[in-house]
């Protein structure tokens, strides 16, 4: 079971987990809605195509732009479309 950790809280885990260039992405299913705050942030990437990000938040603290999805990928990158993925002191444990 990989979970996604920040602040002590999971924020998302799951046994169905995809890994790409090394990033652990998440199925939808998989994240507590309740620490997710969407974000106008996108980025592209050449072969994956655009991502979206979430902040995340636990109590008061907000980790901006922590999280990202490829929700509509190009075919290189289709089995993480909806998956999400984190980085800046998200803590992954497999």
């Amino acid at each position: 079971m990989a979970r996604a950790i920040w602040k002590g809280a999971v924020i998302a885990e799951s046994n169905d987990c995809e890994t790409v260039e090394g990033n652990t992405y998440f199925p939808p299913d998989a994240l507590k809605k309740e620490f997710f705050v969407d974000s106008s942030t996108i980025s592209v990437c050449g072969w994956k195509g655009t991502a979206n990000y979430f902040s995340v938040k636990v109590g008061d603290d907000i980790n901006k732009d922590a999280a990202w999805v490829y929700n509509t990928p190009k075919e290189a990158a289709k089995q993480i479309a909806g998956y999400v993925a984190f980085w800046k002191g998200v803590e992954v444990q497999k």
